[in-house]
């Protein structure tokens, strides 16, 4: 039996089942810099979220996860927005829309936060470094307009009280990821300046091989790694220079990778996808993300939801986001978890795969809180069959974030 085969099959079934995205609309796709590029390097085009985006390369996803976490792998992730913000009050006002303490964010340094509903609820994840005299934002691609026009209403009335903020949508720059424990060496041969003292969620400008780049040392992966905002203009010439490390006859080098091993590894690395594992219903203390909110915002408060997280963190939730391992095939985005003593329902997955590093099926979903810890013996339904899982801690393999 070729159970490689099989393995595969498996893998690609849930990776199409884990993203609605996959399923967008393909008229009018929008394309980044690199369409074309990707189209050369053999790419499937799949609609994304509106985008025409490449979901796999000939190597097939299985390759492009195990090359990700053996050596280096480049993902084309300039459908995300990126936006910078001006103005003094700039901090303060986005204190007034996220739940991230941005008072104590060094220059150049970056954090991760969730932009919250006045119920609690998350309208989107992002990232925000303090560029020192902005602030630089990154918001996933399936929320830019929502989350665009959300920023633009809170800072009208923000600005109406006198305050100084301005926003501005960096259209012309695209965005590539590099990830994996071979990405520091590589890029260290094409810049000047001393990466290895770059610590993980900090950010520089910098040189690349000619081209003037803003390098953020984080990622979405579990592995070491580079978001690169690159120039759209300069876009293609920087992505082959940094595949050119590589060659079809080569296991080194980066090479490239689609969405589908993107989607693998972050869910391997316990890593939440939005609309799928966060949506404006689940809070962060339920979508386990307490540690997104600093001490001062606990008490505080001043974000949107503050009161209903406060009231949370202080009496607890019925539901948490959990890790499971399920015995047997995976369960997939809506299947049911249930109690063992009676089978009835307690809650539902959100994200489910196989796991290319530890060939077990892992999940990631909501339960009752009582039945949420590390270890406790579950059920889950797939293809209206019983099958026994675990909780079990994420990320489901050891992250490899780079530490000073």
């Amino acid at each position: 039996m070729n159970t490689s085969g099989l393995f595969l099959k498996s893998l690609k079934a849930s990776t199409r089942a884990s993203n609605k995205c996959f399923f967008s609309s393909s008229t009018e796709l929008k394309k980044t810099s690199l369409n074309q590029l990707h189209k050369e390097l053999g790419g499937k085009m799949v609609p994304f979220c509106g985008w025409e985006m490449p979901v796999q390369y000939p190597a097939g996803v299985l390759k492009e996860h195990m090359h990700c976490r053996k050596e280096s792998s480049l993902f084309d992730v300039s459908h995300m927005g990126q936006l910078r913000f001006h103005g003094k009050d700039r901090v303060k006002f986005f204190e007034s829309i996220v739940v991230a303490d941005l008072q104590s964010l060094a220059a150049g340094h970056s954090k991760l936060s969730v932009f919250t509903t006045e119920n609690g609820g998350i309208i989107d994840d992002t990232m925000i470094t303090n560029a020192g005299d902005s602030l630089y934002v990154v918001v996933n691609a399936g929320c830019a307009d929502k989350d665009i026009a959300h920023i633009n209403q809170q800072m009208k009335l923000f600005k109406e009280k006198g305050n100084d903020v301005s926003m501005e949508l960096l259209e012309d720059l695209s965005l590539i990821a590099i990830q994996g424990p071979a990405t520091e060496v590589i890029l260290q041969k094409m810049v000047k300046q001393d990466i290895t003292n770059m610590e993980f969620m900090t950010q520089r400008v910098m040189n690349i091989a000619g081209i003037d780049c803003i390098v953020t040392r984080c990622g979405y992966t579990g592995e070491d790694g580079f978001e690169i905002s690159v120039p759209s203009n300069k876009a293609v010439q920087l992505a082959e220079i940094l595949l050119s490390t590589s060659n079809a006859n080569s296991e080194h080098g980066i090479k490239p990778a689609g969405l589908g091993a993107r989607d693998s590894l972050r869910l391997e690395a316990g890593l939440c996808l939005y609309g799928h594992d966060l949506n404006d219903q689940i809070s962060p203390i339920e979508a386990s993300l307490n540690w997104l909110i600093s001490k001062r915002r606990r008490e505080e408060g001043g974000f949107p939801g503050a009161s209903k997280i406060q009231q949370q963190l202080k009496d607890g939730v019925s539901q948490k986001r959990v890790g499971l391992i399920v015995e047997g095939s995976p369960a997939r985005e809506g299947s049911l978890i249930l109690d063992p003593s009676n089978n009835q329902e307690i809650g539902r997955v959100t994200s489910g795969t196989l796991s290319p590093v530890t060939r077990q099926a892992i999940s990631m979903g909501y339960v009752s809180t009582p039945l949420s810890k590390v270890g406790t013996k579950v059920n889950v339904s797939v293809r209206n069959k019983i099958i026994p899982a675990t909780i079990s801690k994420m990320p489901f393999v050891p992250t490899h974030y780079k530490k000073i």
